[in-house]
């Protein structure tokens, strides 16, 4: 796959990465929060299969380039607390759950949640397992850090009935691993894969960013040879997101380092794709590669591909409940996220109260919109007649203007459009979040400064 420089230039602009819609910039702290506690009522009406996620926000020391929300600290004492708020929590919700849905889907987020000891992730293995019916098949995934593990902390998540992992890297250079304050010796993440092996894991994605400090071509395409060493079922290839008005240790980096230029990033983005689609690696879309036998790029193949708060998944029609501070749930009809703050969050759980903090109830327009970018962003196509079935209605003539809005992609070779609808192209790949912006109906209200580049 080759990549159209020029064109990539032309369309790096800012724009949400629609992980949902509308992206979480628009939830609020005004959302009428009986009105989302009753819409979380009529959701548990269903018997709708559920995904389930856990925000486990410590880390021993912060990565300079991170973007998560996190609670620095070298004191384990404090993951033992905070999996009695998220036992809590659990109940609070279960008591409003229906009992008959299943969980098909657990992801541990963070932070780290390799930051809990061994027996902690058996006691939250079970803490899940006891309060929720987990299916058979149930994909279980947890984040993991290398750096400070044990192979008895792979057989203890192994134990709590994880069966996926995604793993951290960011870059294998040393100078790069310095800059950003994460040093992780290539042995280190070896030998923590071969664990994961051993302990028959299903699934290994490894994280990688460009466009962090002290990056060059030739460094960076190491990293990459190093990392297919590795054999990763999957890839996510992230362009670091610089935002220090939002994350302030961010401008330690502009002090102290040198941070490609907008060329190089481009560059380094060019070398990913092609290096990775010449070795036998499908570009699913949004930074993420997988082999074409990987249940990933199979859904997409099925269009049966889903987007949600974890990147792509491959389990439809589910909700996503999830527990921990700042983290974000999603219904059929609503969204919410909890208290940001860990103390708060704490004082919250501890009065017996939901600890949402904000969040957003869709209209139907929305459901259509959100529909149609993911649609487009997972199956790379927006078929008229399919659409208009899915979504009940007259899809070229609800949509347009926005079906008109296409024609300057089109002519630049994003998209291909017929009678039947429209088609992405191989670069309109790169730039499908250009493309899913002319689908948004607030993306013009928007101030750009609250999200990164498209590239």
């Amino acid at each position: 796959m080759k990549v159209n420089l020029e064109l990539i230039r032309k369309y790096n602009v800012p724009g949400p990465r629609y992980t949902s819609y509308p992206p979480a910039t628009h939830f609020s702290d005004k959302v009428d929060r009986s009105a989302l506690i009753e819409s979380i009522r009529q959701n548990n009406e269903t018997e709708r299969d559920l995904s389930l996620y856990y925000h486990l926000p410590f880390c021993e020391s912060l990565c300079w380039f991170c973007g998560c929300t996190t609670v620095i600290t070298t004191d384990h004492s404090r993951s033992t607390d905070y999996l009695s708020l998220i036992e809590k929590e659990m109940d609070l919700m279960r008591e409003r759950m229906n009992s008959k849905r299943r969980v098909v889907q657990l992801h541990l987020g963070g932070g780290t949640p390799t930051f809990l000891r061994p027996d902690e992730l058996r006691r939250l293995g079970h803490a899940i397992g006891s309060r929720f019916e987990i299916a058979a098949d149930v994909e279980a995934g947890a984040e993991i850090d290398p750096r400070r593990i044990s192979r008895e902390t792979i057989e203890a998540l192994r134990d709590a009935g994880f069966n996926r992992a995604s793993m951290g890297v960011q870059d294998h250079n040393p100078e790069v691993q310095r800059a950003i304050n994460r040093i992780q010796p290539y042995e280190m993440t070896r030998q923590a894969i071969e664990w994961l092996r051993d302990c028959d894991f299903q699934s290994l994605n490894i994280d990688l960013i460009y466009g962090l400090p002290n990056q060059t071509l030739s460094s960076f395409e190491q990293t990459l040879d190093d990392t297919l060493k590795l054999q990763p079922d999957r890839l996510a290839v992230f362009s670091y997101a610089h935002v220090p008005w939002i994350k302030p240790a961010q401008k330690i980096l502009e002090k102290r380092m040198c941070l490609p230029d907008a060329e190089t990033k481009l560059q380094l983005l060019k070398l990913t794709i092609e290096k990775l689609t010449s070795e036998g690696y499908a570009y699913v879309g949004m930074d993420h590669f997988a082999k074409e036998n990987d249940e990933l790029r199979i859904a997409q193949r099925n269009k049966t591909l889903q987007r949600n708060f974890q990147g792509y998944s491959t389990r439809g029609g589910v909700d996503i409940y999830a527990f921990g501070m700042s983290a974000i749930s999603q219904s059929q009809n609503a969204y919410w996220q909890n208290i940001k703050e860990l103390p708060d969050y704490a004082a919250a759980i501890k009065d017996g109260s939901f600890p949402m903090h904000r969040g957003y109830i869709l209209t139907e327009e929305d459901h259509l919109r959100r529909s149609t970018i993911m649609r487009l962003m997972c199956d790379l196509e927006l078929d008229h007649g399919h659409m208009s079935q899915l979504l009940g209605l007259d899809f070229e003539k609800h949509f347009a203007r926005e079906l008109d809005s296409l024609a300057d992609m089109e002519a630049d070779g994003l998209i291909e459009t017929s009678d039947r609808g429209v088609v992405v192209t191989d670069l309109g790949r790169l730039l499908i979040r250009n493309i899913a912006m002319r689908f948004d109906a607030y993306h013009a209200e928007r101030r750009e400064g609250r999200f990164s580049k498209t590239i």
